[in-house]
Order: C-alpha cells, then structure tokens, then sequence
C-alpha cells in the first residue's frame, strides 16, 4: 500500500502533455529556454568532473557560490551574506524544501490561481491546504487585495508569490509587491516568493521581496538564465534563523547539491554575457507572439511582461484540455490553462523558448485549428 498523499498529487498537465507528444512535434508547451549553456559553463562543467570535483560538498552549497549569489542580493538588502544562502537541486527543490520548512499540518497556504503547477500539491503533501487567490485577466493577473482580505483565516501562514509569473508572463509592480508586504506583515504571514525567472523582464525593472520583510524565503534557479535545465541547480534565500532550518529540511531531502554544477554556475556568472543575449532574443520572441496571436481568430492575449509565456484565452466552445489534445494530434505540443488552476480555463500556455520558425509553424497550425474550433464538432 502507497502513502495516502501520493493519492493527492497527480502527474502535471504540462509532463502529460510533453510525454504524449508525437515524434517532432512542435514544442511551445515546455518551460525550457531552447539553448545550450555557454561554453564557459559547459568547459567548467567538463573540468571539475575530470579535475576531480566529484565528492559531496557542503549541505548549504559551495561557500563561494554562495558568497557570490549574497552579493548580488547586497544591492537589495546590505546586510546580506553567504548565510542567507542555500544551493539547492533546482528551484522545484527549494521550494518543496520551503513547503517542508514553513508549513504545518493544518495550515492554509495562500496559492496564485492561476499559477505553477507544484505550488497547491506542495502544501498538500505537508499536511496543509492550498487556497486559491485569484489572478485574474481582467486584472492583468494582478492580485485583488479585497479578496485577499476574505481569504485571510486563523490557520493562514504564508502566502505564495511569482513574478515573473509561470504561466501568465505577468511581473509585479513595485507598488503591488510593497502592497503585498505590507498584506502580509500586517496578517503575519510568510511570504514565498519564486522569482526564477526575474532576469526574463522586458517592459520595465523587477522588483524583488528579498530585502522589503524579515518574513520571507526568495526561491530562484539557474536552470532558466544559464540554459541548464537538465543539471538541476538552484537556491534560496532567507533570513539567517529561517535559513538554518531550510537547511534542515535540504539536507534531508538530497544531503548536498551536485558539486561540479555548482563550479560551472560559478564560471556563468562570472559574465552574464549569454543570459542578456537569451532575454533580448525573448524579448523579440515575445513581441512576434503577440503579432501572432492577434491573428488567430478567437484568441485574446495579455501581452506577457517577463518570462517566455504567453497566457492567451481562446473563445471556441471546448475545454483547455480538449483544445491541447486537438492541437497536439496537429502536431503542436501546448499546455491546457487548466493545469495551473480553475482561473487558466479557457486558456492555453504557450512557451516562447522556441525558434522564431518553429514560433511561426505553430501559431500557423493554431490559425487552421481555430478556424473550424468554433464549430461543435469542429477542429
């Protein structure tokens, strides 16, 4: 007999979808950038395996991994430093480390809705109960703070947050981050903020909410901004007594992070040079998204800010569900809107990390669907 609470948690709609592919079919339903890490990355990868890096290292990371992420938080908070600092086996780890770390069996757990597929099961594996708050289009996926109020209880402890956002591409201004913070303090609530994709903002500067409350875990990853996706490394963030008890939690669940990725993260930073280039071709992807989805009969799209996801809401008379399967025995790999909470009914997520040909392809495969999707039986 299995665990009941693997009877919570199901399989994410967007591995659903990536497995039931066809073979080249085009992509725009995986969150991973379609580039390669930079060389410099790949050369010290290849180096500290044959160098001998092989072994176990610290819990919390490589001190001087973790020195350089505090400086760069210093110019949010002064007082940063490497203790503030723990590597984890990607952001997803961080963040079920957080959930293991803050949340009680009992608790209520504010969650986005729409929003990243492993928050709501997270809380529910620990014993909490996700709550939903709505992030609705009309709002441009912004928080309404009025229905945050009602969604306050006795039994809520934190609140989870993610600008960019995944999968609305919504960024949060400073005024709705300060917003947030003062929400949250005001109801003594933690605040977990996934900020992974913060480097991917194009109309305007991020905002973080590391520095802004003693209150806060900031999860973020290089999976995104070095193109490692497969190498599973990133870290969090937190005040010193809150970080000592994450490491708690880290260490049980993988002991220590990979150690030779953490040298090769250690040579990616050193220049930035291949993450400005990625966000500049995103953002020229993003803008010819935003052309094309104007052309699709039956689609409306909030122009999405920062990350490489367009969140568009479609008119034709079928699930989100039933519209990906349509689309995917087309050919066309997307996530049905659904898969991220009841509000992502009606839309699809379609990732941008894909060439601008390949961008062209599926838009050109979504037009000829939604020209018969109208139709009951049609598409």
């Amino acid at each position: 007999m299995v665990a009941q609470r693997t009877r919570e948690v199901e399989i994410s709609g967007i591995r659903k979808m990536f497995e039931a592919a066809p073979p080249n079919a085009i992509n725009l339903g995986l969150g991973e950038p379609d580039f390669e890490p930079p060389p410099e990355v790949i050369d010290a990868m290849c180096e500290a395996v044959r160098g001998g890096k092989n072994h176990y290292g610290p819990s919390a990371g490589l001190p001087v991994l973790r020195e350089k992420i505090a400086a760069r938080y210093r110019e949010r908070d002064p007082a940063t430093n490497r203790e503030n600092v723990i590597i984890t086996g990607s952001g997803s780890e961080g963040l079920m480390v957080a959930a293991l770390a803050l949340y009680n069996p009992g608790d209520e757990v504010l969650v986005p809705n729409p929003g990243f597929v492993l928050y709501g099961p997270h809380a529910r594996l620990v014993g909490a109960t996700p709550v939903p708050y709505s992030l609705a289009e009309s709002r441009r996926f912004l928080p309404d703070f009025r229905e945050l109020e009602t969604l306050v209880g006795r039994r809520t402890t934190a609140i989870v947050v993610n600008s960019p956002s995944n999968p609305t591409g919504a960024v949060l201004p400073k005024a709705t981050v300060d917003r947030l913070v003062a929400f949250a303090d005001r109801h003594n609530l933690t605040i977990v903020s996934d900020e992974v994709y913060e480097e991917m903002v194009y109309d305007g500067p991020f905002t973080s909410f590391w520095g802004r409350t003693d209150r806060v875990v900031i999860a973020n990853s290089f999976s995104k901004t070095l193109a490692m996706t497969g190498w599973r490394i990133g870290f969090l963030v937190a005040p010193r007594p809150l970080a000592v008890e994450l490491n708690k939690m880290h260490y049980h669940v993988m002991a220590c992070p990979p150690t030779p990725a953490q040298v090769a993260v250690l040579a990616g930073l050193a220049s930035g040079a291949a993450t400005r280039a990625m966000v500049k071709e995103f953002k020229a992807r993003r803008e010819l998204v935003v052309r094309l989805a104007r052309e699709v009969a039956g689609l409306q799209l909030v122009p999405p800010e920062g990350a490489f996801y367009a969140f568009p809401r479609f008119s034709w008379p079928r699930s989100a569900t039933e519209v990906a399967h349509a689309l995917l025995s087309r050919g066309l790999i997307t996530t049905p809107g659904d898969a991220f909470g009841s509000l992502g009914a009606s839309h699809l997520r379609l990732s941008f990390a894909a060439s601008r040909d390949n961008l062209r392809r599926g838009f050109r495969l979504l037009s000829e669907f939604a020209e018969t999707a109208a139709e009951p039986n049609g598409g």
